[in-house]
């Protein structure tokens, strides 16, 4: 089937089915850039789908975006998807450090919750998952496979923060790391997960409080982006990581990524507001987050392309000598 338009504005929260048909609108439209592919289904069978766009050069680094892990906050996929929408309708006009990279954008992570949370409970957060009589769902964002079951999860299938029964327990979780696994270790150079709320950008660790001075290229290209936001936006975000700066939060998928699969530009990143609605946003919010999102992005991509070229010309140097 081809997609002659889309339903997506950035003026109203989209179901699930919306922001696919957005992705294969794109494949569709522009098959030159963009593709799409199912990396595995949720508890109820939904397809876990994922975006590619690429000028199709084999040395790009990659860059990992997901979004709507957490059912409740509807933000996150509609910051995701404007990003996608930003890259693709730009291409033309976007700078060799966002067309010199390969992306995965993952807009609905938890797509059973999310569906949940537009016809049951809008404030629902875990996925699906039944334990009969029990109350239902898994924090996904607890079951990833680093420091899995550790501060800042539960072991109460009632609690919010609920772990599941061992590490990616849970398809979605599970997927994503599979999928991220399938690739040699050096191939994504940033894993962004979008969240909300609180405006933060938080790098590891987040399963204990501990010395983050080992990172100080997470710490200098956060606050480059907090400051490029504030810089054109004026909305301030809190850069540290994540146990330190707002809670402990073992089994998180950006705890995953920097430690399992060694990807050295990990960030959750909570977006607007900072409580005054909270996970019930209005959508008037979705441009101006949005385009605080892509700000990040596009400072990560920099840091990235600029290391990349300034270890090129050291070897080159190194080899010229």
């Amino acid at each position: 089937m081809y997609f002659e338009s889309h339903r997506l504005t950035w003026q109203a929260y989209h179901r699930l089915a919306d922001i696919h048909d957005f992705f294969d609108y794109l494949a569709k439209t522009y098959p030159d850039i963009c593709s799409v592919e199912i990396i595995g289904y949720s508890l109820q069978k939904r397809p876990l789908k994922i975006l590619k766009i690429s000028n199709g050069q084999a040395s790009n680094p990659s860059i990992w975006i997901d979004g709507g892990m957490h059912a409740r906050e509807w933000i996150s996929p509609a910051a995701v998807t404007y990003i996608a929408n930003q890259i693709v309708e730009n291409w033309e006009d976007l700078p060799t450090h966002m067309r010199n990279i390969t992306w995965y954008i993952h807009a609905v992570a938890n797509p059973d919750g999310y569906e949940y949370s537009h016809t049951t409970d809008r404030l629902w957060r875990k996925n699906m998952r039944s334990h009969g009589r029990q109350c239902p769902g898994v924090d996904l964002n607890r079951n990833f496979g680093y420091k899995w079951g550790g501060r800042g999860t539960s072991a109460n299938p009632c609690s919010q923060t609920y772990r599941g029964t061992k590490a990616f327990s849970e398809p979605e979780a599970f997927y994503i790391s599979k999928f991220i696994s399938s690739f040699p270790k050096d191939t994504f150079k940033a894993y962004l997960s979008f969240h909300c709320y609180g405006q933060y950008i938080l790098y590891p660790w987040g399963y204990d409080y501990l010395d983050t001075a080992d990172m100080p290229d997470l710490d200098l290209v956060a606050r480059q982006a907090g400051t490029s936001i504030a810089k054109s936006s004026g909305v301030k975000y809190t850069v540290g990581a994540s146990a330190n700066t707002l809670y402990p939060a073992a089994g998180g998928s950006d705890d995953w990524a920097k430690g399992i699969a060694e990807i050295k530009y990990s960030y959750t990143i909570e977006m607007g507001d900072t409580g005054r609605y909270g996970f019930i946003l209005p959508a008037c919010y979705i441009e101006s987050n949005g385009k605080d999102a892509y700000t990040v992005v596009d400072t990560i991509t920099r840091a990235i392309t600029m290391g990349k070229n300034s270890r090129r010309r050291r070897k080159l140097k190194f080899r010229s000598g």
